[in-house]
């Protein structure tokens, strides 16, 4: 009888986040007032950094983006690096 082939061991891939949830860990709440704590979640370029990489819950991270284009419509943030404040 054959032998049966030995399968290889899968290797687990590394999370891309650090650490838990900014907002639970804080205990606080995205707010569009507080311009500090949303450039975190924003890229050099402009662009809101995806949950996978904040490492923020999908709860808080849609929270995050409506306070985030709230904050650029009152022009508290640049809508794009070309944008100067």
């Amino acid at each position: 009888m054959p032998k049966a082939k030995k399968s290889k061991p899968r290797i687990k891939k590394p999370k891309k986040h650090r650490g838990g949830c900014y907002f639970i860990e804080t205990g606080t709440t995205p707010d569009y007032k507080n311009v500090l704590v949303l450039r975190r979640f924003i890229s050099d370029r402009g662009k809101i950094i995806p949950k996978e990489y904040s490492g923020v819950i999908s709860k808080k991270q849609r929270l995050l983006s409506v306070e985030i284009k709230k904050a650029r419509f009152m022009s508290l943030l640049p809508y794009t690096d070309k944008h100067s404040l």
